[in-house]
């Protein structure tokens, strides 16, 4: 095959190495065994979006396929794993049909946006605003309610290779201490999970970093 025609056939992730939404697809790309590349958006603040890879919410991450582009984490980790042969078996956020369950995926997703919110309003200097104080109040609220459900949300998990909600609860942990947003030393529950978590293959691949 040219190396042209081969490029065009490898997708490319376009986020950041730093991004928490952008390890959960990197993520499933190695569990996945699914070659790509990572394409950096450099500037955050820009308003273009073509940095986003067309996607219009001007947000990362996004995968370039042959087919087109996939916005959103969850959107790239169903093509990943359409990609995977043989497929693992994943557990996905519409199989969680407890309350307990779906409401652990609802508030990982909540607190991984919160954080974002968070990190974005610091670097824009209104961290002292009433909306900010009410944002932390709200993430640790949701770490607090994880922290208390983690071993019953893990315990009720149906049979699985893997699951997106433990992907993105090990990547948000994981980056509150990174960005250091909220120290996750008192949630002695989670980092059990996410000692045990980092010990796959996938999870010492991708570590946070600084795109330099």
């Amino acid at each position: 095959m040219p190396a042209a025609l081969e490029e065009l056939a490898r997708p490319v992730i376009i986020g950041r190495s730093s991004s928490h939404f952008t390890r959960v697809t990197r993520i499933f790309a190695a569990e996945m065994r699914v070659d790509y590349s990572l394409r950096v958006v450099r500037d955050l603040m820009s308003s273009n979006s073509e940095d986003y890879g067309g996607n219009p919410a001007l947000k990362i991450p996004s995968l370039q396929t042959p087919q087109g582009v996939w916005f959103g984490s969850l959107n790239v980790c169903r093509e990943l794993w359409r990609r995977s042969n043989p497929r693992p078996r994943v557990v996905w956020p519409e199989d969680l049909d407890q309350p307990l369950l779906a409401n652990a995926q609802e508030l990982v997703l909540q607190a991984m946006s919160t954080e974002v919110s968070l990190i974005m309003g610091k670097a824009a200097g209104t961290d002292s605003s009433t909306h900010h104080a009410k944002m932390r109040q709200s993430l640790v609220n949701m770490m607090s309610w994880l922290e208390e459900n983690a071993r019953p949300i893990l315990s009720a998990l149906p049979p699985r290779d893997l699951s997106y909600l433990e992907v993105t609860l090990f990547c948000l942990v994981t980056h509150l201490e990174f960005r250091d947003v909220l120290p996750t030393a008192p949630y002695s529950a989670l980092n059990e999970f996410c000692r045990q978590f980092a010990t796959r293959a996938s999870a010492g691949e991708t570590s946070f970093r600084f795109d330099t």
